[in-house]
């Protein structure tokens, strides 16, 4: 640290700080992030100079370049380029009068895109994308830093106690306690692309768990229609929730509204050296056949994991409850080791799909118990209603028959010259009415009913048709039979 004068403090976080430093020797400004390695083992501080070996050695336009890294008083130093216009973080937090136009999201998704492509085709996991770990330099350009060190970070004794990465932007398979790959750091991708757009987080909660639960769902709130059916679509296919959906960044670049603006950020050499397959050979070998597209390479990279790396369980820290189990971390699994816990999960998944078609089953069983007991309800009610209608009838007929029977005897006697309908006896005489022919042949002179009736008692015939009708709706509301009732002749019925 002889070589460096310190200016202040940029940041802090669970890896140590960041300090923005002045070298002595050039005068140019660097950031170093100050690393406590006290409590880590040999083998551990020997992996953690690997790494950052690597780390240092990367060259590219959107990367922030290492520039050393040493050790002194239990702390490992990291030493890098300084980006003057900030992180993504604060641009997006400042940013004023609504989103950013799409032309400027995409133009800083495709720098973050080739950053991210250099280093998963190195076979180096991120692990830590976020919009803090996005720098801008005074020209406007994109650099993606940080890169790695949460892998060399990750065994730490403080780290253990906390997560790796910022909450907002974990992956599914991170919250169910699986390992980390390249995967996990195309849904990071995603949530950056997401940011940008709507200025929140796409994973918002209030708390750990509900956060945790939101990010396996998958469930965000859609971006706005202000942007392009192939933005919004390239969201979904980042924020699948099963890994092996999600796309490489390889393959994300492919996208021709992407590709056509990768030639205003790197040189034509660079594009050819980045894109050229000839790259695949040069590869240390893994397992990578050569020929392959850049899209199924970065498969590969869970491969170099070593077993000291362990992967913190944000889930299992915050109580939330998840079917998949936990996989020994002391044991050294190989290449292929990684079908297992996906094998669990999916018998896991299995389980809770025969659950939801069981569930589902019982609802239609009960749906369709509950329609066919509506249905009998309703035939009763028809039948019912069928045979107060037949009873009904009944007590009108019975009711018209008992009312004739009546207005037949209203002359005083069963016979018919009683009764002032037939001649009288012997026929002869003055104030004979007129004869009644009885058979089946019709007479010429009988006359019509009316006149049957005699003159007198017209009035009296006519009052008890009247009261006769009454009587039968009595008679059928009631089912009695009608009270007696003053006849026309006089007599009681």
């Amino acid at each position: 640290m002889e070589k460096y004068e310190k200016l202040k403090k940029i940041g802090e976080g669970s890896f140590g700080k960041a300090i923005l430093v002045k070298s002595k020797e050039d005068g140019h400004q660097y950031v170093i992030k100050e690393i406590g390695i006290s409590r880590m083992s040999s083998r551990e501080r020997q992996e953690s100079r690997k790494e950052v070996a690597v780390l240092a050695n990367m060259s590219h336009p959107n990367i922030v370049q290492y520039k050393e890294s040493f050790e002194e008083a239990g702390c490992l130093y990291i030493v890098m380029d300084y980006c003057e216009g900030g992180d993504l973080f604060r641009k997006i937090n400042s940013q004023r009068g609504g989103p950013f136009p799409e032309e400027q999201v995409l133009d800083w998704f495709v720098q973050i895109c080739l950053a991210l492509k250099h280093v998963h085709d190195r076979k180096i996991l991120h692990r830590d994308i976020k919009s803090q770990n996005i720098f801008l330099t005074k020209h406007g350009a994109v650099q993606l830093g940080d890169f790695g060190i949460a892998r060399v970070l990750n065994s730490t004794v403080e780290l253990a106690r906390t997560c790796i990465g910022t909450p907002y932007y974990l992956s599914p398979e991170i919250c169910e306690n699986k390992p980390y790959n390249n995967k996990s750091d195309i849904w990071a991708l995603g949530c950056v692309l997401y940011e940008m757009c709507t200025l929140k987080h796409a994973f918002e909660a209030g708390n750990m768990k509900n956060l945790v639960l939101k990010i396996i769902r998958g469930s965000y709130p859609p971006v706005s229609l202000h942007y392009s059916q192939d933005l919004r679509s390239l969201l979904g296919l980042l924020f699948r929730r099963n890994p092996r959906e999600r796309p490489s960044v390889g393959t994300v670049l492919q996208k021709p509204f992407l590709s056509c603006r990768i030639h205003k950020f790197l040189s034509p050499q660079i594009i050819a050296q980045e894109f050229s397959p000839a790259f695949l050979h040069k590869q240390p070998p893994g397992g990578v056949a050569p020929g392959l597209p850049a899209a199924k390479r970065p498969a590969q990279a869970s491969t170099l994991l070593s077993p000291a790396q362990k992967i913190t369980k944000p889930a299992a820290k915050y109580g939330v409850p998840l079917a998949a189990r936990r996989v020994s971390e002391g044991a050294r699994r190989p290449r292929v080791a990684a079908a297992p816990p996906q094998r669990r999960v999916s018998h896991a998944e299995d389980e809770r799909k025969k659950h939801e078609d069981a569930v589902r089953k019982k609802r239609a069983e009960l749906l369709e118990k509950e329609r066919k007991h509506k249905e009998q309800v309703l035939l009763l009610k028809a039948g019912q209603v069928k045979s107060y209608e037949r009873e009904k009838m009944n007590r009108i007929n019975q009711a018209r028959e008992q009312g004739w029977k009546h207005v037949l005897g209203a002359s005083g006697g069963g016979s018919p010259e009683r009764k002032g309908f037939g001649k009288r006896a012997g026929g002869a005489g003055p104030g004979a009415g007129p004869s009644l022919c009885i058979g089946p042949a019709p007479c010429p002179e009988q006359a019509p009913p009316s006149a049957i009736v005699p003159a007198h008692g017209r009035a009296a015939y006519d009052h008890y048709h009247t009261n006769l009708s009454r009587e039968g709706v009595f008679l059928l509301l009631s089912g009695r039979s009608p009270p007696k009732t003053q006849t026309p002749s006089g007599r009681k019925s």
